[in-house]
């Protein structure tokens, strides 16, 4: 893999699925964003989206991972990879919303093979049509990382479970149609399952969640008071759900540092362009100065290491080869890198950097954010110990 800001592939279908994509990103989606006045701080509503994700799955681009019976052409990884890089390199505000990551078909992971025939056809081939959206509910106030001490639990009735519990930071909650949610059963202590629940049911509220650094209105709390959800809306066995939450989570933790990777090459570009243009003392450039083209090269070398990893892993990954430690290290330095480099990026750009509005000032704070976000750093390190030490006995 040769380093490039704006890379290129030797696979011809690839080639033309990355210039098809950057196509409609950077012209009709751009018009659109423009036309509607949606910027960052706009609070999306279904209204603003739901013309992307039809326009989205009519380009082929919505669901495009999914396989061909559900209308996607079954992109290796590598490829989703490559696309989803694309999309953190626009710089889109609606790009989250194009490959389905933002209520979609990839929001919906994996979930659709544990589906009974009633759940695809009620609820998630409509997602994968753009009809509808999701939401994952997992994460609580006191269970973050161990998601195990959750406190949401689902009491079994006669037709039925009755489900009591607050959930936090569901993305896509506040336009999402129903929520995946995974409860513990009863007063069990290793016993979860997952249910598909209407957000228009009898106790369930959607509330405003908090506002996360990057400004963004995309998240929710939902509250359950014993909420009654029938027995044909549990996700796959009954205590089984946990599989189900964190099902593919290795392809999931790999898949989720190419939206970074692409935002990151964004803000190396940005930054060059402002090094180029920017004028000093003396009428010269910026990037004439010695520090600030050392800065540029350690960010550039930085970035062309994270990718060159993720992408190894991520080809690995599509060979069956196990890459759970190598998932742990490319989340790890992903994460850690890309920080380092929006953090310069800063830097260089001196009081612009630090202004609202400022698109280097959202990117550090939306980079920020993926250092904790997904599992932080320290799990990721904690993870590659213990695989450390298991492959030394």
């Amino acid at each position: 893999m040769t380093f490039s800001l704006h890379p290129t592939y030797r696979d011809a279908e690839l080639s033309a699925l990355v210039d098809r994509l950057r196509d409609y990103l950077d012209g009709e989606l751009s018009e659109y964003e423009r036309n509607r006045g949606i910027t960052r701080q706009s609070r999306l509503t279904r209204a603003d989206l739901k013309p992307v994700w039809r326009r989205s799955r009519e380009l082929g681009f919505y669901g495009i991972h999914l396989p061909t019976e559900y209308g996607g052409q079954g992109l290796t990884c590598t490829a989703l990879a490559a696309l989803k890089e694309e999309v953190g390199a626009s710089g889109r505000i609606l790009g989250h919303s194009v490959l389905g990551d933002m209520g979609g078909p990839l929001r919906a992971g994996d979930i659709l093979r544990h589906a009974t025939e009633h759940q695809l056809n009620k609820y998630l081939l409509p997602v994968v049509d753009g009809e509808r959206a999701c939401c994952f509910s997992l994460t609580e106030p006191d269970a973050g990382s161990d998601v195990r001490s959750m406190r949401t639990t689902a009491h079994r009735e006669p037709d039925g479970y009755r489900l009591t519990g607050r959930k936090v930071f569901s993305s896509a909650g506040p336009f999402a149609d129903f929520a995946i949610v995974v409860a513990r059963m009863g007063d069990s202590d290793d016993a979860f399952s997952a249910f598909i629940v209407d957000l228009d049911t009898p106790g369930c509220t959607v509330l405003d969640g908090d506002t996360p650094m990057s400004g963004e209105y995309i998240e929710s709390d939902i509250a359950l008071q014993d909420c009654h959800i029938p027995s044909a809306n549990l996700l796959g066995e009954e205590g089984k759900g946990m599989r189900i939450a964190l099902g593919r989570v290795t392809t999931n933790r790999l898949l989720h540092c190419p939206t970074v990777l692409g935002a990151t090459r964004r803000i190396i570009n940005l930054t060059r362009d402002r090094a180029l243009h920017r004028k000093v003392a003396g009428g010269q450039p910026l990037l004439d100065l010695q520090a600030i083209q050392h800065k540029l090269a350690d960010m550039a070398t930085e970035f062309y290491a994270a990718r060159s990893m993720t992408y190894k892993a991520l080809e690995a990954l599509d060979n069956g080869d196990d890459v759970r430690t190598e998932a742990f290290m490319c989340k790890l330095f992903v994460a850690e890198s890309a920080f380092r480099i929006a953090d310069q990026a800063v830097q260089i750009h001196g009081k612009e950097g630090l202004t609202q509005g400022n698109e280097i000032e959202y990117l550090f704070r939306k980079i920020r954010m993926f250092r904790i976000l997904t599992g932080t750093s320290e799990v990721q390190r904690n993870a590659i110990a213990k695989d450390l030490a298991r492959h030394g006995r």
